[in-house]
């Protein structure tokens, strides 16, 4: 009786709708062992999945990052070094040109002082040597002047000898 009772305008029995009802909870019963099971489980993988390669997405940028900073590090501390070894040259360049400059002055007045030394020593030779000429001259002027009374022609004569004789030392 109850599976021929008329539920709505529908025409549907009571038993077909047991029936119904009993396969649709079967079917699913079905999905859930056969389909539903492995559907989650690929799902829960793949948000597993996502969640790793956000994780590893993340991981790697912090990498960059780090890298990213180590390099600018080493670039900035190159940098430093590069200055430095510049300064450094040109500290050491300064030096070598002060030394140079220092030495070249030194050198020139080193010459000076030669210098002036021999001229100095030219200039007393030179004196000695008229000095020499004129006591020599002097002795010959005063032997003939010894030899020879001085009379206005002997005066004369004695006045060309002497000047004879400046020609022959001079030369």
């Amino acid at each position: 009786m109850l599976s021929h009772l008329i539920i709505g305008a529908s025409g549907l029995y009571l038993g077909d709708m047991l029936f119904i009802g009993i396969s649709f909870i079967v079917l699913m019963a079905l999905i859930s062992v056969v389909a539903w099971k492995p559907i989650t489980k690929m799902m829960a993988d793949r948000a597993d999945k996502i969640a790793n390669d956000i994780d590893s997405a993340q991981k790697s940028r912090q990498e960059a990052s780090d890298l990213a900073d180590q390099r600018r590090d080493a670039l900035s501390h190159s940098r430093a070094e590069a200055s430095e070894i510049v300064a450094d040259a040109k500290k050491s360049g300064e030096k070598q040109r002060s030394s140079i400059v220092a030495d070249a002055q030194n050198e020139a007045t080193q010459y000076k002082q030669n210098a002036r030394k021999d001229i100095e020593q030219e200039r007393q030779d030179a004196l000695k040597n008229v000095q020499s000429d004129v006591a020599d001259i002097s002795v010959a002027i005063a032997t003939k002047i010894i030899k020879k009374q001085l009379d206005p022609e002997g005066q004369q004569a004695l006045i060309n000898s002497y000047i004879e004789g400046l020609g022959k030392h001079e030369s």
